[in-house]
């Protein structure tokens, strides 16, 4: 097990979480890309998310940023503005030690606190150990979009898993 500790990113961490993207994009279907993101472009994400006020969480072991996740919008149309979609992503060496379970308790806690609705995790359907993990969130499946995406040369299945809050307290309409 993990002794990472959970805490807020910082922007000077956006370098340690490229390179966690990075292999991601390169090496799984974990993201449905095919290239490697820039620096600026990580800064982007980041600066975005801050300002958003979106969170950035990292978990980190011994000064080394062993994985992250976050939470952002779901749609951009106003009536969504309750549903959130997340990802966590753990460095390859760091895998397989309960990493992505403290990243994603920690996503859930933030977003019940912070009034949201329902949160959706979009998963490659071959990707059953993020399922398990997002399962044992108490995340149920509600939808499997068959051949959407393109990599490695293999169409691949994207499933989509919700977890409903029983926030927010007073929802409104503007």
């Amino acid at each position: 097990m993990s002794n990472a500790v959970i805490r807020d990113a910082k922007r000077e961490d956006v370098p340690q979480l490229l390179n966690i993207y990075n292999d991601v994009i390169l090496h799984t279907t974990a993201v449905y890309s095919y290239h490697q993101h820039s620096l600026e472009m990580r800064y982007q994400w980041f600066d975005e998310r801050i300002k958003t006020g979106f969170p950035v969480f990292v978990a980190e072991e011994n000064g080394i940023i062993t994985g992250f996740s976050s939470y952002g919008h779901f749609r951009a149309w106003p009536a969504y503005k309750y549903t959130v979609e997340n990802s966590v992503h753990v460095h390859k060496e760091y895998r397989g030690k309960g990493i992505a379970k403290l990243l994603l308790k920690a996503l859930v806690d933030d977003a019940k606190q912070s009034n949201y609705h329902a949160m959706i995790a979009g998963i490659d359907a071959a990707n059953e150990i993020s399922i398990k993990l997002h399962e044992g969130f108490g995340f149920v499946e509600v939808a499997n979009f068959k051949q959407v995406g393109y990599k490695f040369g293999n169409w691949l299945d994207l499933k989509f898993f919700e977890l409903i809050f029983d926030t927010p307290r007073h929802p409104t309409e503007d």
